[in-house]
């Protein structure tokens, strides 16, 4: 049985990962923390594939929405960081990723992926997994999706800000609306 994640502490985590300026580094939780910002930190299966990069490439065109509510994104799968860095600099219309505006984390030991319960162990890859962690290290939202089927950046969006309402968000629940 799986245990409950949401509404305790996340999991904490350090990857390698390709920063945005393509050079290589470190992410993590507490990094983000002391810089009192949330996280949204979503896996993928793996690099140079079809559905992935369309949801990649969809929250790095938004990421400027996200930067202004004060939440990092990190990418992962269990690629390398090598992997991630080729896909990087392959252009959009050959499969590719471009430019990246957050950082793509390299899970290669399954830790990470595992202690967010989004590994597939029999194929070493993780499930799609959304998980919004808020700047104190708490799971505040967490969704796992079959590897078919992307994820909506403005859902997470909407999802973020209810979030940081603070208060109680009624089904349908848009930025600007009253809380309960």
């Amino acid at each position: 049985m799986a245990e409950r994640m949401v509404a305790k502490q996340a999991p904490r985590f350090e990857m390698d990962a390709v920063l945005p300026n393509k050079e290589f580094g470190k992410v993590s939780l507490e990094e983000n923390m002391k810089n009192d910002k949330w996280t949204v930190l979503f896996f993928y299966p793996m690099d140079f594939t079809f559905v992935c990069p369309t949801e990649i490439t969809s929250l790095s065109d938004r990421y400027d929405e996200f930067e202004d509510l004060d939440a990092a994104v990190i990418g992962v799968s269990t690629d390398t960081i090598h992997t991630h860095k080729a896909w990087i600099n392959t252009p959009r219309d050959t499969n590719g990723l471009g430019e990246l505006n957050y950082p793509l984390a390299a899970d290669t030991n399954h830790t990470v992926s595992r202690d967010f319960g989004v590994l597939i162990e029999e194929e070493g890859v993780a499930l799609r997994g959304l998980f919004i962690i808020s700047p104190e290290g708490e799971l505040m939202y967490s969704v796992v999706n079959h590897n078919n089927i992307g994820r909506d950046v403005d859902e997470t969006l909407r999802v973020l800000q209810a979030l940081q309402t603070g208060g109680l968000c009624p089904a349908n629940w848009k930025p600007g609306q009253a809380t309960l």
